[in-house]
């Protein structure tokens, strides 16, 4: 049996739309139906650029996926054929997330049940982009900035206030949700006002309109809105190296910053003023964030249902499934995606 599946035959090749094998789950290991999958740009940045040294070849890309049960493996306990499912995939020939089934391993436990109201396509928009906010804010220290590893619901920071530049991303509409989740009075946002209405549905109290407010104006601009000193921002855009500078000077002594940079720069004075820098590979999958995923994916279904955690605003790719992906990646790197999470529904492909 065979499917189509966008394939990258080489590091740095162009992407093809081809036929493969479905492959057959393993011991603990099931064979999900690919119904919706994010695209996210670190796609676009392992194709044009061949960042990490442990991706082989033949490979396919795509990390969020949903979909459902089709087989499962030997062992495998809790799941069922025909169950919602959504998961982080793993850059493989078979396991990743652009082809129209892939493997996914059980035991890695970084997947969940697609709660009744939320779609294929609104699932896929989460386990990646999630994580990216939700390791470097929530996880202990000194991998996060610990405030709230265990996702225990009565943790609060009432009376305190949060910043988050680039409210609009993926990523940042997350993070928004993150803050309101522990409980921050105050939730400030950077971000286009075009979306001011949809933040403040996420928990944004206040947005200033990166049309209107640069980087270097922020600082002033944050402290027109609030007097209370903020000790915990997260930066979502990680591309313009003004936005940190931004974020670094908005930050209270003593706080500490997020961010969706896994190796972000740590500025001369920040031991002199106490102030913290987090950024981390956002895959529960590695060390040393595995424990922290465990509780993660524990939770995270649940917060799902009871739309505490709400997913992304999705656009989908029409008509011909996977063979839009290269196009739309390119619209990541050319700042033609506002708001919303591109997502591909493999089953579409011609």
């Amino acid at each position: 049996m065979s499917q189509k599946a966008l394939v990258l035959e080489s590091a740095k090749a162009p992407f093809v739309v081809k036929s493969i094998p479905i492959p057959k789950p393993g011991p603990g290991q099931i064979l999900v139906k690919v119904l919706a999958c994010a695209l996210n740009p670190v796609d676009f940045v392992v194709q044009a650029r061949d960042i990490f040294p442990n991706v082989t070849y033949p490979t396919v890309l795509g990390l969020d996926v949903a979909g459902d049960v089709e087989e499962l493996g030997e062992g495998v306990e809790g799941y069922a054929k025909g169950d919602r499912v959504f998961f982080a995939a793993v850059y493989t020939l078979n396991n990743g997330g652009f082809q129209q089934y892939t493997l996914k391993t059980i035991a890695d436990s970084d997947i969940g049940k697609i709660p009744p109201q939320i779609s294929y396509s609104e699932a896929s928009s989460i386990p990646l982009t999630f994580a990216t906010a939700a390791i470097p804010l929530l996880s202990a220290n000194p991998v996060g900035c610990g405030l709230n590893p265990t996702f225990d619901p009565k943790v609060s920071f009432n009376g305190e206030a949060a910043l988050v530049i680039g409210g609009g991303t993926s990523v940042g509409q997350f993070a928004i949700q993150i803050f309101k989740y522990v409980g921050f009075s105050t939730i400030i946002t950077y971000a286009s006002s075009k979306h001011s209405d949809y933040l403040k549905s996420l928990g944004a109290t206040h947005v200033i309109d990166r049309t209107d407010v640069s980087f270097s104006a922020l600082p002033e601009a944050v402290k027109a809105i609030t007097p209370l000193p903020i000790k915990n921002i997260y930066l979502a855009i990680i591309v313009a190296p003004e936005a940190f500078d931004a974020g670094y000077a908005c930050l209270a002594h003593g706080g500490q910053m997020a961010t969706a940079n896994p190796t972000p720069p740590k500025p001369d004075d920040a031991e002199a003023t106490g102030r913290k820098i987090y950024g981390v590979f956002a895959s529960t999958q590695i060390e040393p964030n595995i424990e922290f995923g465990k509780a993660m994916w524990k939770n995270l279904p649940k917060l799902m249902e009871e739309r505490i955690i709400k997913p992304n605003r999705v656009e989908m790719l029409i008509p011909n499934g996977l063979a839009e992906v290269p196009d739309a990646l390119q619209r990541f790197m050319s700042g033609g995606v506002s708001g919303v999470k591109l997502v591909v529904n493999p089953q579409e492909t011609t």
